[in-house]
């Protein structure tokens, strides 16, 4: 027998940003999405979003090719559960409270994406799968 792992990019990335660091929380997020050769579609806190939509700007200028990066600005109720319950989103990565972390994982459970997510407070926890969550639902 013979096993090994194929690397190859997930492609469609959903990632979510909070307010604090906005700059900083987005590179984060974008940098090993595009390294790995994803499309990444970043969502902004609603009380950051220029930051977000300037550096998309700045992706176009620089010759990255448009639709690689998409800024899709909204409130969180509405664009954060788009962004997780659509199917052609294949990842979501999140970063922000426990309360919302949750409701990504209930969204994001009905279509078996993968889901990883950085719950806030003075402990941050990283959970790498949904279902680690949805145990402690």
């Amino acid at each position: 027998m013979h096993a090994y792992t194929l690397r190859e990019p997930i492609t469609v990335c959903g990632q979510i940003v909070p307010w604090n660091f906005p700059l900083l929380m987005a590179s984060w997020k974008l940098a090993p999405c595009l390294a790995a050769g994803n499309v990444s579609i970043l969502k902004p806190a609603e009380e950051t979003p220029l930051t977000a939509l300037r550096l998309g700007e700045l992706m176009l200028e620089a010759g990255l090719p448009e639709d690689v990066v998409n800024v899709i600005p909204g409130y969180g109720h509405t664009a954060d559960a788009a962004i997780s319950a659509h199917l052609g989103v294949d990842k979501v990565a999140f970063t922000g409270s426990t309360e919302v972390g949750k409701l990504i994982v209930r969204t994001a459970y009905g279509n078996l994406k993968k889901v990883s997510l950085e719950l806030g407070g003075k402990s941050p926890n990283l959970y790498t799968q949904a279902k680690t969550v949805i145990a402690q639902l």
